[in-house]
């Protein structure tokens, strides 16, 4: 996961970004570069640079006499990792979640599929190793060890898949289930059968066995879905 921005403008970017992506500065708001960089105490060289940030995540855009101008949603770059994780702090949580798992649910099995076609022999040993870590770290309230496998297990299933553009999605659902255990919206242990469910990808995947694994695929994401119908209704 990478971070925006460092030093000052990193700074001006961790609360204004957050501020736009929950409303606060709703879309057609006009932010007046020298009037923030009053308020942030830095120079206006550093509130450029902030504005540069989220202009190319289609946040805001600037025009001269005008000022900085918040952008519809529609318009704003909803894949972006870092306004993935602005949004999921906000109170748009749930619909955000359950927008991602969706976007998850459609492509994820038929990226585990691919994988079972094309992983190589150290990416389906990579994936078995994920989803020990994962069994390893299912008990005793240890959400964040176990976080670090999952993510690793998943970005192996869109990578192995050979499709560049499924691979890069690695960070979106990254930010997806990171989001998930930073914000609570998880059980303090992680569900018995998902965890299963993972252990016999992975076994799917190094067997090739393609139908199998988008069919274990598509019952995590449903599994993930309801879930959030208990967790983020």
């Amino acid at each position: 996961m990478t971070t925006p921005g460092r030093g000052l403008h990193g700074h001006v970017l961790e609360a204004l970004g957050p501020a736009i992506a929950a409303g606060t500065y709703p879309p057609g708001s006009v932010l007046r570069t020298d009037e923030l960089a009053q308020r942030f105490d830095v120079s206006r060289s550093v509130m450029r640079e902030a504005v540069r940030v989220l202009e190319s995540m289609h946040l805001v855009e600037s025009r001269r006499r005008v000022g900085v101008t918040v952008r519809p949603k529609a318009e704003w770059n909803v894949y972006d990792p870092q306004v993935i994780r602005w949004r999921l702090a906000g109170a748009d949580r749930p619909h955000q979640l359950r927008s991602l798992t969706v976007l998850r649910s459609a492509i994820e099995p038929v990226a585990a599929g691919l994988a079972a076609r094309h992983a190589t022999a150290a990416q389906c040993a990579e994936l078995t190793e994920c989803a020990l870590g994962m069994v390893a770290h299912s008990r005793g309230h240890q959400l964040e060890g176990y976080l670090l496998h999952d993510v690793a297990f998943h970005r192996v299933i869109l990578t192995a898949s050979g499709n560049e553009m499924f691979a890069r999605l690695g960070d979106v659902v990254a930010e997806v289930l990171t989001g998930r255990t930073e914000h609570e919206v998880m059980f303090e242990d992680p569900d018995p059968a998902a965890v299963t469910l993972h252990v016999h990808l992975a076994e799917a995947v190094r067997e090739g066995d393609a139908a199998r694994a988008q069919a274990l695929t598509r019952e995590i994401t449903v599994g993930a879905l309801q879930e959030l119908d208990i967790l983020a209704p």
